[in-house]
């Protein structure tokens, strides 16, 4: 299993490569850990935990926030990243090549739950074909407030 991981990032680096090249920024240790990190991590991170997150664990590592936002920038601009949006409180990556999921989104904490239902993909599209659309892409992301939330705020 460790093999097959290992070559489906060994390709995802390729394609980070050739990405760089392509936009004419040269290839670093700091880009690779950003890509790598959200590789072997099922988390979504905001630029500034993605930040920490390294900081703590390759602390040897020279790597500047800007950094950060600019590689996971390219990564989102390149389809090798997907980013969720909230709002002022900024957006929490991951890496695009899980297979399809959307998410629940705590509104007080942020924790965000990926679920996949089949019931609710047939339904989606069955709405699209009743109204005429070919299905092409969608997301759904449900906004709520999870259990830990819940039971801090009991007046909810």
């Amino acid at each position: 299993m460790a093999d097959i991981e290992n070559m489906q990032y060994d390709s995802l680096l390729i394609r980070f490569k050739d990405i760089l090249k392509h936009n004419n920024l040269k290839y670093t240790k700091q880009r690779e850990v950003v890509l790598k990190t959200l590789y072997n991590n099922h988390k979504h991170f905001t630029p500034e935990k993605l930040y920490l997150y390294i900081k703590k664990n390759h602390a040897k590592l020279n790597v500047g926030i800007a950094t950060i936002y600019r590689t996971l920038n390219l990564l989102e601009e390149s389809g090798i990243a997907t980013s969720l949006s909230f709002g002022s409180a900024g957006k929490k990556y991951e890496l695009a090549n899980k297979p399809h999921h959307d998410h629940l989104i705590c509104t007080i904490c942020g924790e965000i739950v990926e679920f996949e239902n089949s019931e609710i993909e047939f339904m989606q599209e069955e709405i699209a074909f009743k109204n005429g659309f070919h299905l092409t892409a969608h997301t759904m992301q449900l906004y709520g407030i999870c259990k830990n939330c819940q039971h801090e705020n009991v007046n909810l």
